[in-house]
This record gives structure tokens, C-alpha cells and sequence, in this order.
């Protein structure tokens, strides 16, 4: 898969290296690195050349990144719809909706069924090749929206969002008994001794903050709205067990539940800037069947129950 970027120079740059250019539009070493070994990967006014350049006004920069063919070597045999929902996608990006039971990556003892093996086959039947780069994972059974990066560069700056904790996250979930009505949960995370898997609140784990707001309550549970400051492994269902408010339905932090099939929580709303335009986007995945279902039948007096909106600016 090739994506092509270009860049008429204008005064700004006029008198910069395309290697100081490039990095001011945060391409990554790695990233330069490999358009310097890709056969007219770097181009002024159409010919190839090194990135000691000195840039001057008027010139065009043409910047190619080729990606190897990872995601194409399964090509399938018939053409058919995905097993996610695509929120959005254009050359840079795919926002998927994963599903409730599908894991992210291969892993022992789930190695098949993949939004990976997913994504790679979707990818095939458009002719499209690039390695599956996920930016932000989820849970097995957690749903909602996850970002794979279409090439090296937007995956460079998605990472680089994420690392500064500007991509917003709004989380939708079902907790066990009445949530206040609005806080904020700093409690670091580690990992609980002689397992794998599981996570807990210790002082010498790594910090994670998690603010959450009630949005409905009946039938002895509420419906909470979560936003995060960090990404720690199970860090909602940590910290809502931490206040005394498991998930419902999480055979992990709330075993003997059975109130769903799956922790109810949702990954909702997506605020991140576009890799390659800068623009801002903010991305709604509605609540799944089973989520829908069960907030329905738990807070009547909500009547239809809403969907996942947009940030309001008071959120963050």
C-alpha cells in the first residue's frame, strides 16, 4: 500500500533541511529511515533527493511511504462483510467497532478470530496492504472503538497522541449498587502476585486516573460514564471494583455475577486529531445489542435509551 504526501515549501521553511522539515511535522527516525531506503521515497519537484536538502520557497516536497505487504498475504476467497462494525477510514486510519469476545491480537489459548486476523482479511478484499499497528487496545470483552493506524506515518503520530494523553477516551459501562453521582478514582495498578492476568490496587504500581459521572440509576445499578487520563491493563474494572462498584457480568473483578454474559463496558466516543490533516475528530460507536438491552430493562425511567453522544466541552 503507498500513501503519498506532499508539501508545497512556503517562507516558513524556506532554508531548512527536508530532514529538519520532516521532523518538524513529526515523522519519526524510523519512519525517515525507511523512506530513505525506499526507492523515491523522497522527491523535490519529482527527483529523489537526501534529506540534507536545503529546502527553498516554491519547491514541492513529495514524500512516499510504501508498506510491506504483511496484511495482503491472506487474501480471501469471497468477498464478505467484516465482523466489525467501521466507524471510520480513509488512508490513514480505520476506527473499527470491535465486538464483545473478539481479542485484539492473537494470544495463548485465542489465536484465531482475531480483530486482527479480522482487519487483515477486510484489508485483502480491498487490495490494501499494511501491518496491523492497533493503537489503543481493548479487552477481549470489552466493545467499542479501537484505531489502526493504515501506515508508518500516522501511526508515528497517533502513538505520539496517545503517549501525551491527547486522544479522549469515553467509556460506557453498568455497575453494581448506586455510583456517585460524579468523581474522580487516582489509584495506581499493578499487577496481582502470582497471576498474569489479573490487576489490583497497590501504592508501587504505575498511576492511573479514571473520572466517571452517573448518568442513570435503577434496579440497584448504575449507568456510568468513564473518561481516562491513563490506559493501565483493566484499569475501569479495577478501579470501579476499588470503590465498591464492580461491572456487572465481569468474571474477573465481580465473579458470581451473571447479570450479563460479559463486563458491561463500552468504548464510546473517540476525540483524537486527525494523523495527517491535524483536524479535530470526535467518533460515536453506539451501545451494543446486549449493553442497549440491559440498560433498557435496568432504567426504565430513562426511557429510549440514549446512545453514546459527543464530548461536551465540560467533560474535559
Amino acid at each position: 500500500m503507498k500513501r503519498i504526501l506532499t508539501y508545497p515549501i512556503l517562507e516558513d521553511a524556506n532554508g531548512s533541511s527536508i530532514l529538519e522539515f520532516l521532523k518538524q511535522k513529526h515523522y519519526s527516525r524510523s519512519v525517515i529511515v525507511q523512506l530513505k531506503k525506499t526507492e523515491n521515497g523522497i522527491l523535490i519537484d519529482g527527483k529523489w533527493a537526501y534529506v540534507n536538502h536545503i529546502l527553498k520557497k516554491g519547491e514541492l516536497l513529495t514524500i512516499q511511504l510504501i508498506e510491506p505487504g504483511e496484511i495482503a498475504a491472506k487474501t480471501p476467497a469471497i468477498q464478505k462483510k467484516p465482523p466489525f462494525s467501521i466507524v471510520y477510514e480513509d488512508q490513514d486510519l480505520l476506527v473499527a467497532d470491535k465486538p464483545a469476545g473478539m481479542p485484539v491480537h492473537p494470544s495463548v489459548g485465542h489465536d484465531k478470530n482475531t480483530l486482527a486476523d479480522a482487519v487483515c482479511d477486510y484489508a485483502a478484499q480491498k487490495q490494501e496492504s499494511y501491518p496491523f499497528r492497533c493503537i489503543n487496545r481493548l479487552d477481549r470483552d470489552t466493545s467499542g472503538m479501537t484505531i489502526i493506524a493504515k501506515n508508518a506515518y500516522s501511526s508515528c503520530i497517533l502513538y505520539e497522541q496517545m503517549r501525551k494523553r491527547k486522544i479522549g477516551r469515553t467509556y460506557y459501562a453498568i455497575a453494581a449498587g448506586s455510583v456517585p453521582i460524579k468523581g474522580t478514582i487516582s489509584a495506581p495498578i499493578a499487577r496481582r502476585e502470582h497471576t498474569i492476568i489479573e490487576r489490583t490496587v497497590d501504592a508501587a504500581g504505575e498511576p492511573a486516573v479514571t473520572h466517571f459521572q452517573t448518568l442513570f440509576y435503577g434496579s440497584g445499578l448504575s449507568f456510568v460514564k468513564l473518561w481516562l487520563d491513563t490506559g493501565r491493563t483493566h484499569q475501569i474494572r479495577v478501579h470501579m471494583r476499588h470503590i465498591g462498584h464492580p461491572l456487572i457480568g465481569d468474571f474477573l473483578y465481580n465473579p458470581g455475577d451473571n447479570t450479563m454474559q460479559r463486563q458491561a463496558l463500552h468504548a464510546g466516543t473517540l476525540r483524537l486529531l486527525h494523523p495527517v490533516s491535524g483536524q479535530p475528530m470526535v467518533l460515536c460507536a453506539p451501545l451494543p445489542q446486549d449493553m442497549k438491552a440491559a440498560a433498557e430493562a435496568f432504567f426504565p425511567a430513562a426511557g429510549i435509551f440514549r446512545q453514546p453522544q459527543p464530548y461536551d466541552a465540560a467533560t474535559f
